[in-house]
């Protein structure tokens, strides 16, 4: 198995002390490229194969099918498939992200070492062609948690050069996950998705919604200002539901109904964590288990919206 590694310089912690190597950047995009270039021209499942034994065996955790048991074998090839078919209308802002990512990373880590100086390695960090899965987020593969990066939808919704914020709020996730935990239930993904927005806007004061990914699919800000009580309400409902449609409908892109848009519960979530902002701190916030944020979580709903 072949890996590009990026390694980092050593940066030194606020004692003075030189700290540890923070990430390993396994870059797996140059990979899909070669496969990509080498294969062009080629009938679909020749393409299809090269993927498999080029990309997709660097990282069999991630590519492989047992992480979609709903989907056939044909189902998850026509996927690379489609991903094949469309590279060539994202392959210039793919090719970008990519090629940009560490000299971003970097600095947007050290920024975020300054807010939360305890927040040392992060672990692997996986950068790749995602088949339209992620721009970034967390997978946990064997026990462990890794931070990875999809530039095939960074490349195709990120219209900004600047990536500080998006990555703040990732790097957040990990550092999070540390003292919540996990959690199924909606309260849990409102809490940890609005903290990451919540933090990211406050070490980016100037970041624009789009920066913030509070665009995605559309512009939810308006849409939930405009039914603030409607979108308030909806969340109180569904706070201890782990049910795939809640879930979807909040964090993904499902959609609840035509007022609300999908990923509604992102915005939701940050204007409880603004609320609760008031009175702690990020780092405060940052260290809060379960069990101190639920009634805050609740109280902050309250106060945002009166509900039936």
């Amino acid at each position: 198995m072949r890996f590009v590694l990026v390694a980092l310089a050593a940066l030194a912690a606020t004692t003075g002390a030189a700290a540890a190597q923070p990430y390993q950047l396994t870059d797996l995009t140059g990979a899909f490229i070669a496969a990509y270039d080498r294969t062009e021209g080629m009938p679909l499942p020749v393409r299809i194969k090269a993927f498999k034994t080029d990309v997709a065996e660097q990282f069999a955790e991630f590519y492989g099918r047992q992480r979609y048991p709903s989907l056939s074998q044909a189902d998850y090839d026509a996927r690379i498939g489609t991903s094949i078919e469309g590279f060539a209308a994202i392959r210039e802002s793919f090719t970008a992200k990519a090629t940009s990512f560490a000299a971003l990373l970097d600095p947007a880590y050290a920024s975020f070492a300054q807010a939360f100086p305890d927040v040392g390695d992060i672990g692997p960090v996986y950068l790749l062609h995602s088949l339209g899965e992620m721009d970034g987020g967390t997978r946990n593969f064997t026990g462990t948690s890794v931070l990875m990066f999809g530039a095939d939808v960074m490349g195709r919704s990120h219209p900004f050069a600047d990536e500080e914020p998006f990555f703040h709020h990732e790097l957040f996730h990990v550092y999070h996950e540390r003292t919540f935990g996990g959690c199924a239930q909606v309260w849990c993904s409102l809490w940890s998705e609005g903290l990451a927005v919540y933090v990211a806007r406050s070490l980016n004061p100037d970041a624009t919604e789009p920066q913030l990914l509070l665009t995605v699919p559309e512009d939810i800000p308006t849409a939930v200002d405009r039914n603030l009580r409607e979108a308030v309400c909806e969340v109180r409902t569904r706070l201890d539901s782990s049910a795939e449609n809640d879930l979807g409908a909040l964090f993904s892109f499902q959609r609840l109904n035509e007022r609300l848009p999908p990923r509604f519960g992102y915005y939701v979530g940050y204007l409880v964590a603004r609320e609760v902002g008031r009175q702690h701190s990020i780092q405060d916030l940052a260290r809060m288990d379960q069990e101190t944020a639920r009634p805050l979580i609740e109280a902050s709903l309250a106060r945002l919206a009166r509900c039936a």
